[in-house]
């Protein structure tokens, strides 16, 4: 017990013993600044300054801007951004596929083609065939009536009309002779028109332009969607007066009748009709007459 008593006095007397620190001028030895200092004040004062230290450091890191200099580290604001930026790809990546697949519908438009099924596209058109001495074409009342209206427009300002919602009438897009009509055998799936050159081609409904540009087989072309899930198109046009995006009317002007493109033998519109993605025979909705 002697001893431990002894090995305490002598620890304490170690920390409480003064020393002290004196700053003095080198040339001179003048005496500038002294401390008294002991091992326990010298702890102390360190164990807090490295306290004070660390926790200054703490809250430069967590409140301040400077935390985005530490590497790995990450802010709230950039996770936000990363998160917006995955999105806003994810949404691109979508478009851009359903972008890609309306262009080859439309390529497929213009060339004509159709997907081939399993069942025998003959035999479905077989089926529906009909003799046109038993087809009454007499104009329905709707038909009269708008052809009356029609004729009361100026041809160029047909888009002012104030006309009522017909459900599924078409307005015919010229008035001519047929030249070649609907073949599916054939794969000639429109109705060629013959009409004097730069006559005026009219949208059959309400629609929204989905091309409007030039190729080099059929010259002017112009596609148009409309409701009910039918798709016009208007092939060899001298002139297109719409373009992609338009909205247009029913009767409303879109194209002039002309002789451009590489397959074509004289002014005349190529017309074309389909719904649901499948060719359907114009002659079966209009009267071009």
């Amino acid at each position: 017990m002697a001893k431990e008593q002894k090995k305490r006095k002598e620890i304490k007397r170690k920390l409480l013993h003064k020393y002290r620190l004196v700053i003095l001028n080198e040339s001179t030895f003048e005496e500038k600044i002294s401390f008294k200092l002991s091992r326990l004040n010298v702890f102390v004062t360190g164990t807090l300054f490295i306290i004070v230290l660390i926790g200054l450091t703490t809250l430069i890191i967590a409140f301040t801007p400077l935390r985005e200099y530490i590497p790995g580290y990450s802010s709230t604001k950039l996770k936000r951004q990363a998160t917006e930026l995955t999105y806003k790809t994810d949404s691109l990546v979508t478009v851009l596929n359903y972008t890609n697949r309306y262009l080859d519908n439309v390529r497929k438009v213009l060339r004509g083609d159709v997907e081939n099924n399993q069942q025998n596209r003959d035999s479905l058109f077989e089926k529906y065939k009909l003799d046109p001495a038993s087809v009454d074409l007499t104009p329905i009342r709707e038909d009269l009536l708008l052809r009356e209206e029609v004729e009361l427009e100026d041809k160029y300002n047909l888009f002012e009309r104030n006309v009522e919602n017909l459900g599924t009438l078409l307005f015919a897009p010229i008035t001519g002779t047929m030249s070649q009509g609907f073949d599916p055998k054939t794969k000639h799936y429109a109705v060629d028109l013959v009409a004097p050159k730069d006559t005026p081609v009219k949208s059959i409904a309400d629609g929204t332009v989905l091309f409007a540009e030039w190729t080099s087989e059929t010259g002017y072309v112009i596609i148009i969607e409309h409701q009910d899930g039918f798709t016009s198109v208007y092939k060899h046009n001298g002139s297109l007066s719409k373009s992609q995006g338009d909205l247009v009317k029913a009767g409303e002007v879109i194209a002039s009748i002309g002789n451009t493109g590489e397959l074509t033998t004289g002014p005349h519109l190529h017309f074309e009709l389909w719904r649901k993605g499948k060719p359907v025979n114009p002659q079966n909705y209009m009267d071009f007459n």
